[in-house]
């Protein structure tokens, strides 16, 4: 059996050594799971003296009460989400603010434990937070293994799926308990994070279908001579309610007469990714300009935005699988991390390539060369 290091970070003692008394006891076990888990408990009663154990000896998981002498818990936690984005944090508190449980929330929280809890509710919300952190462990070990670790990442995802997502039921419960009164319109906030998520989860449902079927399905079948011209404008309309949605322009320039032979789907898919991410990284009020072009022996399908662009450093991690960017531009933007992967091997199983030009707050270009012999 395996032990994850707990930090709990609260300034009630009493709470502090229940937990750890709750804890010490309790064995975390799934049948999707190589092992069991069990916990060791580390105390802090500040959030200062939380952030310098935490430096000597980082957490796999931290349960952080929001109302703290000194530093807030919402405080500790944005310095986390900076410095060791990878501990797993679940806020001891209640569901009274929405504004502190929206904040947690964007901030990397995972889950909430309201005060006062049951022994049953904190083992629960650890059960849940044990299930995130194995997904994690999968998911870097999917660098290094091959196919079987990738579907084992799938099949535990697919588990998890099927119930909402921690926010959401913490957002659920929230309207459930009327904690901000029994006004319907008191919740519309709520409501709209709660619908973010949720299309959250089914984009990165779909991100998962095309991936497998990219990476280990791939088959040369169902070749047609494509238009492009025509492929793109059905991408352009797939996007444009988004796109108006953020009052974003979209436009197309090109060939009548611009053909490639592939399956579809294959460019479908690889049109939807660029467009989503243009759109999805752009500023309101930007644009979006898809051209298609034919020189010579090849095409070029380029998408340029006028958004919040990136470093050369971050352009550098962009087409490896399960990797998002994270910095203070791409805060709240929700992705799978594998829509660019796909696109990058959809080019290369047409013996194609990706190229990118982007600069930080001026916006990128992707241009995909796809040879025609």
């Amino acid at each position: 059996m395996d032990k994850l290091s707990v930090l709990v970070v609260d300034d009630e003692p009493g709470i502090r050594s229940g937990v750890k008394r709750i804890l010490s006891a309790h064995v975390a076990s799934f049948p999707f799971m190589d092992e069991d888990y069990g916990f060791d408990c580390r105390e802090a009663s500040t959030g200062e003296e939380a952030l310098e154990m935490i430096e000597e000896q980082c957490p796999d998981i931290l349960l952080l009460d929001n109302k703290l002498p000194g530093m807030s818990g919402i405080d500790v936690l944005e310095i986390i989400q900076e410095r060791k984005p990878d501990i797993i944090v679940a806020m001891i508190t209640s569901y009274a603010s929405v504004e502190v449980a929206a904040k947690a929330t964007d901030d990397g929280a995972r889950d909430f434990i309201p005060k006062p809890f049951t022994p049953a509710e904190l083992k629960s919300s650890i059960d849940l937070i044990t299930k995130q952190y194995f997904l994690n462990r999968i998911t870097s070990r999917m660098k290094e293994e091959g196919k079987k670790i990738r579907y084992q990442f799938l099949s535990v995802l697919s588990h998890e799926l099927k119930s909402p997502i921690n926010a959401v039921e913490g957002y659920l419960r929230m309207m459930k308990n009327r904690d901000l009164g029994e006004e319907m319109n008191e919740y519309d906030e709520i409501l709209d994070r709660t619908l973010h998520r949720l299309e959250g989860m089914r984009a990165l449902i779909m991100d998962l279908l095309d991936f497998t079927r990219i990476r280990f399905e791939r088959k040369k079948e169902n070749i047609e001579r494509i238009n492009l011209k025509e492929r793109a404008e059905l991408a352009l309309s797939a996007i444009k309610p988004l796109a108006i949605q953020r009052n974003i322009s979209l436009e197309f320039s090109g060939c009548e007469d611009c053909f490639f032979e592939a399956d579809p789907s294959d460019l479908d898919m690889m049109m939807n990714n660029l467009l989503s991410n243009a759109v999805k990284y752009n500023r309101e009020g930007g644009s979006v300009l898809v051209s298609v072009k034919r020189e010579k022996n090849q095409v070029e399908i380029a998408v340029k935005d006028s958004g919040i662009g990136m470093t050369g450093e971050e352009i550098s991690q962009l087409f490896k699988e399960f990797v998002r960017i994270k910095n203070n531009r791409t805060a709240g933007i929700a992705g799978s991390g594998l829509g660019l992967s796909i696109v990058s091997k959809i080019a290369e199983f047409y013996h194609g390539h990706i190229q990118v030009d982007s600069e930080p707050d001026r916006g990128s270009e992707f241009r995909v060369v796809l040879p025609l012999e």
